[in-house]
């Protein structure tokens, strides 16, 4: 049986293996939150519902068909918090830990799937940054914990306060937007209920912003001690594109919704905080502070493409991702000023590096786009709606429109696709189904197609 196991494990391609492994920790979590343990009223819930949710949580999305607070049992809620946190980190670092802190032999196999895993560079100090991601991911979680007792203990108590304040840090974090808040705002609400309070969103905010930068980021930036001419490539780009496109979004939103129903009875103050934090959840976190339906169609659009854009490679957000966007802006650039190379802050990148960048892109444009065709002529809603919706899943956002707890079978099926697709990430999932391993050079004759 053991040899049979290992033949197994040598025909899967280690793309093929990720998908597996997320695959299985979902259906593990839809058989437990199936229980009737797992619900208040103590029955069995259904489990394509069971399967959206676990879904939902090991891809960090945030859609739900029940709100988490009143449907859930701690059980269940714990369920789901194992599941965002599995998903957050991903399971290969946490087996790898596991492997270490038992002290077995890790072999260049598992440390080639770890690098594959969470997208390193390189597969040498792969362990160590395994160890890295977990201390730093329990650290971040524990000050934020922390940071948000401070304001959940004095309104519900010791007890709940502090379980309340670790579940919304490792929620923010992992980029998830599950929240524990239905009982306190009404169900769906998310974090309507501490819409004007600065302190809780400058801390939900902080962590979502730096779950979103990703630890090779955080590696290069305590390694470098924070000098930014020293820090890699990588990790400028991923800054400088993460804070431009907050303070766009920001912008974005505090200009097209300044005077409009949506921020109406709010000061200045409040509305700048509204649109700071729409613009950073929807770089994948997917709470909420205000009603989005109550957006306008261009905000609606804005979001949308924040969405799409996501956060960074090898970080606890999904999207395209922010250095797929940079590179095919900065490609723009160098066409435009007649470049054969695409550079920046003064770099080289790799000659192949737009044409990755477009494959991605224009695999989450067209996977997104298409199911948005379908979903609106099954759900018979407007196309921006399901565009809406089906990129917050296949980016693993969460924000909705409040369409998802309502629709069909079908299009939960859908949606839960693409949320495996969009962590896993587009490029691996069409790998594992590729049976080619290798990249071949063509050797077909060589012609030119004009293009633009």
């Amino acid at each position: 049986m053991s040899s049979k196991k290992k033949r197994l494990g040598k025909n899967l391609s280690a793309m093929q293996i990720i998908l597996t492994g997320y695959v299985a920790i979902i259906l593990v979590g839809t058989l437990l939150l199936t229980l009737p343990i797992a619900s208040k009223a103590r029955v069995w819930s259904p489990v394509v519902d069971c399967l959206f949710t676990a879904t939902s949580a090991t891809c960090v999305t945030g859609l739900i068909q029940y709100d988490t607070y009143t449907h859930w049992s701690i059980f269940g809620q714990l369920v789901i918090l194992a599941l965002i946190q599995i998903g957050g980190v991903g399971f290969m670092t946490i087996a790898i830990n596991i492997l270490a802190f038992t002290k077995q032999k890790i072999g260049l196999s598992q440390r080639s799937l770890m690098q594959n895993s969470i997208s390193a560079p390189q597969i040498g100090g792969i362990v160590r940054m395994s160890k890295f991601i977990i201390g730093g991911t329990f650290l971040v979680e524990g000050v934020g914990a922390l940071l948000l007792s401070m304001y959940f203990i004095p309104r519900f108590g010791w007890g709940r306060g502090i379980y309340f304040s670790i579940f919304h840090a490792i929620s923010a974090f992992c980029n998830a937007g599950f929240d524990l808040l239905g009982g306190v705002s009404g169900e769906m609400s998310s974090l309507a209920s501490v819409v004007d309070n600065w302190y809780v969103n400058l801390v939900i905010i902080a962590l979502i912003y730096i779950g979103g930068l990703g630890f090779f980021v955080w590696h290069d930036l305590l390694d470098k001690k924070f000098q930014w001419k020293r820090l890699k490539l990588q990790s400028k780009m991923v800054i400088f594109i993460t804070t431009a496109l907050l303070v766009f979004g920001t912008v974005m939103f505090a200009l097209l919704e300044w005077n409009g129903a949506l921020y109406a009875g709010m000061d200045g103050s409040e509305k700048v905080l509204v649109s700071l934090f729409q613009s950073m959840t929807a770089r994948t976190a997917g709470f909420a502070t205000v009603d989005l339906n109550g957006l306008s169609e261009a905000s609606k659009f804005v979001m949308i493409c924040l969405m799409l854009i996501g956060g960074a490679t090898g970080s606890t957000a999904g999207g395209a991702k922010t250095t797929t966007f940079g590179v095919l802006c900065i490609s723009i650039f160098t066409t435009f000023r007649r470049k054969k190379n695409v550079e920046a802050f003064g770099r080289r990148m790799e000659d192949e590096i737009t044409r990755l960048a477009s494959c991605v892109f224009m695999t989450y444009l067209l996977v997104t786009c298409f199911s948005a065709v379908v979903l609106s002529a099954v759900e018979k809603v407007s196309m921006i709606t399901a565009l809406f919706e089906t990129v917050s899943a296949m980016a693993t956002v969460g924000l909705s429109f409040g369409l998802t707890p309502n629709v069909c079978m079908f299009t939960k099926l859908l949606l839960t696709a693409l949320m495996i697709c969009g962590r896993v990430g587009s490029v691996t999932v069409l790998l594992a189904f590729s049976a080619e391993r290798r990249v071949r050079a063509s050797r077909l004759p060589l012609e030119q197609v004009q293009v633009g």
